[in-house]
């Protein structure tokens, strides 16, 4: 017992350092997403992008060194892994019922259609099988947050973590910006809009800044089904996660003797028990604000740590390609969900 305490003891120790690099820097880009929220009302470039962004510049000027490597590498791998185990707590199947079966389907096959037009087109680009993924799921699902959750379970590196959320971040401020000009283009009314917005826009705060301009019930139909949307995170992870080895080209270990957690990381897992006790009323309601919290912070914590392992010489070498695949499946989304909104005569 005395000598698991030790060891225990000396790895906390030596993790130090390298975490609380990242935790100041995460504390830098939370203070920075303040002051754009004070400023504009919403945060068009999340503390989660900001804090890779932060990682890179550190990283560019300063190589950290065997002090640093032990707090940085456990703060990029495993608080990402508890980060997306705490986010099961906030899947409930309630809100998959209200949505209605119709629209339900339609999310369904769009985000499916778009993972797979992406991950096509970033392939046919030449892009690395992970980081065509991580592109793919990022335009389909919620942008960062789906390639943060994703990238423990197919064992993406932090150059191909870094170059999916920089671009995906960049566009994501377009598409908040120009999509209200479909408002018009389209004929669409308030909540045909809505659903484009909740359909195409990343995350859940930009779907707020792309519809307020638009109206109200734009806010609450775009809110509703970028919901619907995200809750598609959680069967994308899974799947991902029974064929990770054979995204990670380790075949041949699958016939190997195997446990449960070699097919299924542990953290999916959880994910899958906390989805669970949330959906059966088991997780009280003052529970869920500080487990989301909690989530989001770790997760910041530990994009600060990718951007601080990334060579941005690799990220230089993909620019061109991944610039076009994030685009072209961002065109191809936008298609499909205009598509959807007409067969399922919303509105």
């Amino acid at each position: 017992m005395s000598d698991t305490i030790k060891r225990i003891s000396q790895f906390l120790i030596s993790v130090i350092p390298g975490t609380a690099i990242c935790i100041v820097l995460t504390l830098i880009a939370i203070g920075a997403q303040f002051l754009e929220e004070r400023a504009f009302a919403h945060p068009y470039v999340e503390a989660l992008v900001l804090a890779i962004i932060l990682g890179i510049a550190v990283r560019s000027a300063w190589q950290p060194g065997a002090l640093w490597r032990p707090g940085i590498n456990f703060s990029a791998k495993l608080l990402l892994e508890i980060a997306v185990m705490l986010l099961g707590a906030s899947i409930s199947l309630g809100a998959i019922v209200a949505s209605g079966p119709a629209l339900l389907a339609g999310i369904v096959v769009t985000v499916l259609l778009a993972l797979a037009t992406s991950y096509t087109i970033a392939r046919l680009l030449g892009l690395p099988q992970r980081i065509s993924i991580l592109i793919a799921c990022g335009n389909s699902i919620c942008g960062n947050s789906a390639i943060a959750a994703v990238a423990p379970v197919i064992g993406a590196n932090g150059d191909d973590i870094a170059s999916s959320i920089a671009f995906t971040a960049v566009l994501g401020v377009v598409v908040v910006l120009a999509l209200p000009l479909a408002f018009p283009v389209f004929g669409l009314n308030e909540t045909q809009y809505g659903t484009l917005a909740g359909l195409t826009v990343y995350a859940v705060p930009q779907v707020l800044a792309a519809t307020l301009p638009i109206g109200l019930l734009a806010t609450q139909v775009g809110t509703l089904v970028k919901l619907v949307r995200v809750l598609m995170l959680g069967p994308v992870v899974i799947a991902l996660s029974l064929v990770r080895k054979r995204i990670a080209g380790s075949e041949a270990d699958t016939a190997k003797k195997a446990g449960l957690f070699q097919f299924v990381p542990w953290f999916i897992l959880g994910f899958l028990f906390l989805a669970s006790l949330r959906s059966l009323g088991l997780i009280p309601d003052a529970a869920l604000r500080p487990l989301t919290i909690t989530a989001g912070l770790l997760t910041i914590v530990s994009m600060a740590a990718l951007g601080l392992g990334v060579d941005i010489r690799v990220i230089g070498r993909l620019g061109g390609r991944v610039t076009f695949a994030v685009t072209g499946s961002l065109i191809v989304l936008f298609a499909i969900s205009l598509l959807l909104i007409r067969l399922l005569r919303i509105g």
